[in-house]
């Protein structure tokens, strides 16, 4: 359905490509805007004052306009394609319907359209009806269309042994011109209406020369999807990004995994708010300069009363210090324009992102379609409204994700402590060659999302000595998969919570068809990692830590020098403490190592706050109460270098702000001192050991 953009809640809404630059590359910027733009600026948000930088900005050839977008996918052989082959007898394919509201298309070829209304099919013919039935839902069905001699029928045949049906009609009368335009699954050729949520597979073409099918492929395909077999090959358009490897009618229950039984998830799955990448024109191209600073940027967007800000991230160009910055832009992306429909979610506060996002069904990697099956694929070439440096989640009522990791990097900013940044997707495509030359990378407040190659670069940069500072919680958890600029994001039925739940039979990834779902439950991941996961969830108010007697061993106690109190944490821009949001703990029987020392605990958490039920207590109720807890941990490695976990989302947004400085602050300095001054005296050495 093509529609024009919402800009009721946000007067302008678009992205930057590519989201993530180096200096010397061009960053441009693809928006729609409801005013008239006054000027076009670049901001770098990770400065105390946000201040504005002096790149070569260009405005294109295209204008600055209220833009439109498609929403829903379908299926479509074109016109020119048929014409390649011989003569269409017939169309034969499989239809498992979800749940539609309203009118939809399932077919329309030719002169004939076939059409589904309240349960009910109708198949008609340049505005005749000629006939109409109920058809079941959720249930396998082949379709048929075709010539039987010279007359046309349709014939309508269930998969479901328990729940048989049958629907056969000879079409009387009726004139069979199925080529000479396209032949659409999902969608009729107006797009004035809503496409159809449903499963497709096996589409065929009898023709006089012999059949020409498709069977689709559980790798997401790159392009046109070609037929095999037949007279001539064909291409198959998919359009908007439907979700491929997905069971059809011959997943029998004996494999889950669909590089083993490829030909039991040879479906797709069509959804009538399903949007892939954007092609909006660039209206603005900037030149990133050579001596360009790695940080956050933003392209300031600005009209007579009011302003938008579209950020992009600008990379090190080559190691300059011995602290990296991870910016968690995975996470980024599975947060944004998330729904959070009020009359489901208690708003603690209002948000224009959500709002913009509610209006033009945009939805986040923890949204429902409209059919309820689970959204597993977004793209960054698109808006993403609620990643903003002003942005509050309405859940908390305060910073979450970018604006706390602008905080601690402004932080660092203003005390001197100087990071090279580099993305999640840089991180991906370069695995450990993007670490090396650091002595520890640093994450976000929030790195919840990786790939494989991440994690395991991650593992082999501690194995060789480096260090990793966790400043966050809930970090390492979920399997994702990256193409270009499409993530992958396949949750478990074991993620209980606000968000869907996905079939066990549908874990693996389209995009690599790796299982997805935890890390840990394939032997990776933050109890193996960094000790520690997710233990508690909560938008109440966040706790302070306290030491441990661990904590005062002399491996230690470096950490907290300057440190008067047992407790500290008890301020912050996140739910008002250092623990909060989402927080972790260990467990050695989930993989926390035996070395990991506990070296502070929050507890007296609210009620409110939701226990991880995957974990099994000995003690029962008891036990269970009593690890109500955050845990911050330290590990030293035999290779040399160490691992802290923070273990709470809320960590970052303890820290002061601007001059000001508090016991968060302090143990932070003291973390990144030590992580880079360790760098400087192993150096100091090496050049010791050099002289003659």
């Amino acid at each position: 359905m093509r529609r024009l953009v919402d800009h009721g809640a946000m007067s302008a809404a678009g992205y930057a490509t590519p989201w993530s630059v180096r200096p010397g590359q061009r960053v441009e910027l693809c928006l729609s805007c409801s005013q008239s733009i006054k000027s076009v600026r670049i901001c770098q948000l990770d400065t105390q004052a946000a201040d504005f930088v002096n790149w070569p900005i260009e405005a294109t050839s295209e204008p600055d306009a209220h833009r439109s977008f498609d929403q829903g996918s379908y299926l479509r052989l074109r016109a020119e394609e048929l014409a390649k082959g011989p003569a269409i007898k017939g169309i034969r394919f499989e239809l498992l319907l979800t749940r539609n509201m309203g009118p939809r298309t399932i077919l329309e070829a030719g002169s004939f359209l076939l059409s589904l209304r309240d349960g009910a099919i109708a198949l008609e013919t340049r505005n005749d009806r000629l006939f109409t039935a109920q058809v079941p839902q959720g249930i396998w069905l082949t379709v048929e269309l075709g010539l039987h001699g010279d007359e046309p029928f349709f014939k309508l045949k269930s998969h479901d042994l328990l729940a048989p049906y049958e629907f056969k009609r000879r079409l009387r009368d009726a004139e069979w011109h199925p080529q000479g335009t396209d032949i659409l699954f999902g969608a009729s050729s107006s797009r004035s209406k809503l496409t159809l949520n449903a499963r497709f597979a096996a589409i065929r073409l009898e023709t006089s020369q012999g059949p020409i099918a498709w069977d689709f492929p559980t790798l997401l395909p790159t392009g046109p999807i070609l037929s095999s077999g037949g007279p001539v090959a064909l291409a198959l358009d998919a359009i908007n990004q439907p979700t491929f490897c997905v069971t059809s009618a011959r997943w029998d229950g004996s494999s889950f995994d669909p590089r083993l039984v490829p030909s039991h998830y040879d479906a797709l799955h069509c959804h009538d708010d399903d949007m892939g990448p954007l092609d909006w024109p660039a209206s603005h191209r900037a030149a990133v300069p050579e001596n360009a600073e790695p940080g956050v940027y933003a392209f300031q967007v600005e009209w007579d009363g009011g302003n938008e800000r579209i950020v992009f991230f600008v990379t090190s160009a080559h190691a300059s210090s011995p602290l990296l910055y991870l910016l968690p832009t995975a996470t980024y992306l599975a947060y944004a324009d998330e729904y959070l429909p009020d009359h489901l979610y208690e708003w603690k506060c209002d948000d224009r992102g959500h709002r913009f996002a509610i209006a033009n069904s945009l939805k986040s990697l923890y949204d429902y379609h409209s059919d309820l099956s689970g959204v597993s694929i977004c793209s960054y070439r698109k808006p993403k409204v609620t990643l903003r440096d002003d942005y509050n989640y309405p859940l908390c009522g305060c910073p979450h994700n970018l604006p706390v990791d602008l905080h601690f990097l402004r932080f660092c900013n203003e005390n001197g402590i100087a990071l090279d940044i580099v993305t999640d997707h840089d991180l991906h495509r370069q695995g450990i060659e993007a670490l090396r030359g650091h002595r520890a990378v640093v994450t976000g407040s929030h790195p919840e999302y990786m790939s494989t190659e991440m994690e395991g670069a991650l593992r082999q940069f501690a194995a060789e000595g480096g260090s990793i500072a966790y400043l966050g919680g809930n970090g390492f958890a979920g399997t994702v998969a990256f193409k270009d600029d499409l993530m992958e994001l396949r949750r478990s039925p074991l993620e209980s919570g606000r968000t869907w739940d996905g079939p066990i039979s549908e874990q693996h990834l389209s995009i690599t068809n790796e299982p997805g779902g935890h890390l840990r439950s394939r032997g990776r991941g933050e109890f193996s990692l960094v000790g520690g996961a997710i233990s508690l969830m909560g938008f109440d108010g966040a706790r302070p830590f306290t030491r441990t007697p661990e904590s005062h061993a002399p491996e230690c106690a470096w950490l907290f020098e300057g440190i008067e109190d047992e407790t500290f944490g008890s301020e912050g821009i996140v739910l008002g403490a250092a623990a909060g949001y989402e927080v972790d703990a260990t467990n050695t029987a989930l993989g926390t190592s035996a070395d990991t020392i506990v070296i502070a605990r929050a507890t007296d958490f609210a009620a409110s706050f939701f226990q991880d039920p995957s974990r099994w207590y000995e003690g029962g109720d008891e036990e269970r109460a009593g690890r109500r807890c955050a845990e911050m941990t330290l590990r030293n490695l035999a290779a040399g270098g160490l691992i802290f976990s923070a273990s709470s989302v809320a960590w970052c947004g303890a820290l002061p702000a601007g001059k000001a400085m508090n016991d968060a602050g302090r143990i932070t300095l003291n973390l990144l001192n030590h992580l880079s001054a360790r760098q400087k005296q192993e150096a100091n050495s090496e050049a010791g050991r050099s002289i003659p």
